[in-house]
């Protein structure tokens, strides 16, 4: 080599053999991770595939509560229903506020010759929201002559606030209903010293009898007794409730008139220093 020529330089560099062997087996490990993930994958797919998301329509959503609108439903519906033949005039001043230049004076009733009807009571028993501020009620009136009706009744409110009727009433069937499903399977209370708790805090309960009720409440218990009294005839059932710490009790009563009622009770027990104490009977007074 000449004097002006330099000699190219070689390095040497060393790695881990880990390192090497790494690299080398990186695309088999992540071949296998992957095979691994889809064989996963299909297996849960296959025992527990995934539920369908169903889109509730505007016509079965449940809308929220709009105490207002309820009682302007049910106003409406009270006043729509009752009417005498003899009195058509009566009915139109009415049904006067709720109507307004889309709609027929009378709310498009006509009324027959003779006859009259009167509602005795009426309440709303279903309702949902198919747009935004907009609830359609289904409203439940007993009256006189035609017996128990359903009568839907659609409620908006305007842009400034007020309630006012989105259209005309309709006639409908009942909302659905099936027969009782009573509590199945339960666990019988096998203890003799909380059945005779349960069955004294009932007598005392159903007989309006504060004061002897009060001996086998728990502490900070609250309880309301019932405006009618009544006595204990026995206790036919007793099971624990399925969440535990409460029992489910169904009696017999009758009141001072002799009407007897089969009635059931969920009572919240405690065991506090061996002893069986209620907390709760039935309902939360406070609620």
């Amino acid at each position: 080599m000449g004097g002006g020529q330099t000699r190219p330089a070689v390095t040497i560099v060393t790695h881990a053999l880990w390192r090497i062997r790494l690299a080398r087996e990186l695309p088999r490990y992540l071949l296998c991770v992957t095979s691994i993930a889809g064989l996963a994958a299909s297996a849960r797919f296959a025992i527990a595939p995934p539920k369908p998301v169903v889109a509730h329509t505007g016509a079965h959503q449940a809308a929220p509560s709009d105490a207002a609108a309820e009682a302007y439903a049910v106003l409406f519906a009270r006043r729509y229903l009752t009417w005498n033949a003899a009195e058509p005039q009566a009915s139109v001043h009415a049904l006067e506020s709720f109507l307004g230049p889309g709609m027929e004076t009378d709310a498009g009733l006509e009324l027959p010759a003779s006859g009259e009807q009167r509602v005795e009571w009426a309440e709303v028993v279903q309702a949902r929201e198919p747009l935004t501020g907009e609830h359609v009620y289904t409203v439940a009136a007993q009256t006189g002559t035609a017996g128990l009706l359903y009568l839907t009744v659609t409620v908006t409110r305007t842009v400034e606030g007020s309630l006012a009727l989105a259209g005309y009433p309709a006639f409908v069937g009942a909302p659905a209903a099936g027969p009782a499903q009573p509590a199945q399977h339960l666990r019988e209370v096998a203890d003799p010293a909380l059945a005779t708790v349960v069955r004294r805090v009932l007598r005392n309960y159903l007989g309006a009898s504060s004061g002897e009720l009060e001996a086998d409440l728990a502490g900070g218990a609250r309880v309301s007794l019932p405006g009618l009294p009544l006595s204990l005839a026995s206790v036919t059932r007793l099971d624990w409730a399925p969440e535990g710490g409460a029992v489910q009790v169904q009696v017999q009563a009758s009141d001072e008139r002799g009407v007897k009622y089969t009635l059931a009770y969920e009572l919240d027990v405690v065991r506090e220093q061996g002893r069986w104490e209620v907390s709760a009977v039935q309902v939360n007074p406070d609620l």
